[in-house]
């Protein structure tokens, strides 16, 4: 459960906003549209590889 403290006197606009930013940062939002639609086992796997072969390449770059 997220809880947004309101001081006396504070905008409700930014506590919405302070609301909103944690909200985001859960990824309830993000999982909820990666649920949406079934992945093949085998497109995960690729993909999976294919991020590995990106982080290696950026690694690589680094040294």
């Amino acid at each position: 459960m997220i809880v947004v403290p309101v001081k006396e006197g504070e905008n409700i606009e930014r506590a919405l906003k302070k609301f909103k930013r944690k909200f985001e940062k859960t990824g309830v939002v993000k999982e909820l549209r990666r649920r949406q639609q079934f992945d093949k086992p085998s497109v995960l796997k690729r993909l999976a590889k294919e991020h590995a072969v990106y982080v290696q390449q950026l690694r690589r770059v680094e040294d």
